[in-house]
């Protein structure tokens, strides 16, 4: 709970537009009926933060000014009105939406795509509330052995967890996964501790490692004047191309290769996604005789959200090595600044803990 006599302002990272993020220090929200106050225990640097902080904006998450960050867990400091399910110093996980479960989507179970979907951005700060829909359907109880950080990966893997069951790799298969950022690399673990043979596609000679430590049998390195697709085609049986391929990149070429390297009767999942308005071309008669399977998956839904983390809780998922770098609350608009330039210094970065009460206990 927040101290008798302490000054309800909050110190947080304030997204104003493009690359303009600046810490201030502005009132502890306040909470209605059927809500919470969480003391953050820690949130966690992601790409689509890095897109928002780079464009200055997302059009269905926030609209700046607005304070920002999304992947976090934490500590109830208030209850509202109603609120049963949860007491103050309860360590708890808000996931950063809630599905309204009576559009047609939802009705559909297609939750992630509902008409009505709340959205909830402000994990960079020292408190944040949670509406009441989100504290209803997708707030869980963090058990005491599993730190904070930790349980703050559950938004992305519940993310990859609902591509990789829509994608329907089964153990035994081959899966080629493009792409080793954070998110590849989770759907390369994923998929590996799934029982599926992984080829990971990468850019970097750093991310051969990185990938054949979360679980790649085979890494093929995008280098020029190398044929990417018939690399990968050749760690197939007969050449004949992977049972499913995720494109976890969001480039047109990309795009384009993960059609080429899928076998026919496969499925591609398009992951990554690129900036409206793009293109891309494929190969119709391929796509036609080869019974190739085009997918895309968003977000995630409350039931991936658990399954994703059940899998954290069960210390299956190597949380800890997800987690490279931890910083304090101020130093949110350098870690961005850093973000943005790939160098020496970041090579081996795959997603920066922030936590605004340094770490201690709880978290």
């Amino acid at each position: 709970m927040i101290a008798e006599g302490t000054a309800r302002t909050m110190l947080a990272a304030v997204l104003y537009g493009s690359e303009d993020l600046r810490m201030e220090r502005i009132p502890i929200p306040g909470i209605g009926a059927g809500e919470l106050l969480l003391r953050v225990g820690a949130a966690l640097t992601c790409g689509t933060d890095l897109k928002v902080y780079r464009r200055g904006y997302h059009a269905m998450m926030l609209k700046p000014p607005v304070v920002f960050g999304h992947e976090l867990a934490g500590v109830v400091a208030e209850v509202g009105e109603g609120v049963t399910k949860f007491r103050v110093g309860d360590r708890v996980l808000p996931l950063n939406s809630a599905p309204c479960d009576n559009c047609f989507f939802c009705r559909h179970a297609q939750q992630n795509l509902c008409e009505n979907l709340l959205f909830n951005n402000g994990a960079y700060a020292e408190y944040m509330r949670i509406p009441a829909r989100i504290v209803e359907k997708n707030t869980l109880l963090v058990p005491d052995n599993v730190p904070l950080q930790h349980a703050a990966l559950t938004e992305p893997l519940a993310c990859v967890i609902l591509g990789l069951e829509a994608s329907g790799a089964r153990a035994g298969d081959t899966m080629v996964v493009i792409g080793a950022g954070p998110i590849g690399l989770m759907f390369i673990h994923a998929a590996q501790l799934s029982g599926v043979r992984v080829i990971a596609v990468v850019k970097r000679e750093d991310q051969i490692a990185a990938a054949q430590h979360f679980g790649a049998t085979d890494v093929v390195q995008i280098t020029a004047g190398v044929d990417t697709v018939a690399a990968v085609r050749a760690l197939t049986g007969n050449a004949r191309g992977a049972d499913v391929v995720i494109e976890a990149v969001a480039r047109p070429a990309t795009w384009e290769q993960a059609v080429g390297m899928v076998r026919k009767g496969g499925l591609v999942n398009f992951f990554g996604g690129p900036p409206s308005g793009t293109v891309v071309g494929l190969d119709t008669n391929r796509l036609h005789y080869g019974d190739i399977t085009l997918k895309a998956t968003f977000h995630l839904t409350p039931e991936t959200a658990r399954t994703a983390f059940g899998l954290i809780a069960s210390g299956q998922f190597k949380s800890a090595e997800f987690i490279t770098r931890t910083a304090t609350l101020n130093d949110v608009p350098a870690v961005f600044k850093r973000m943005m330039t790939r160098s020496s210094d970041n090579l081996h970065d795959i997603k920066t803990a922030i936590l605004p009460n340094g770490g201690g206990t709880g978290q």
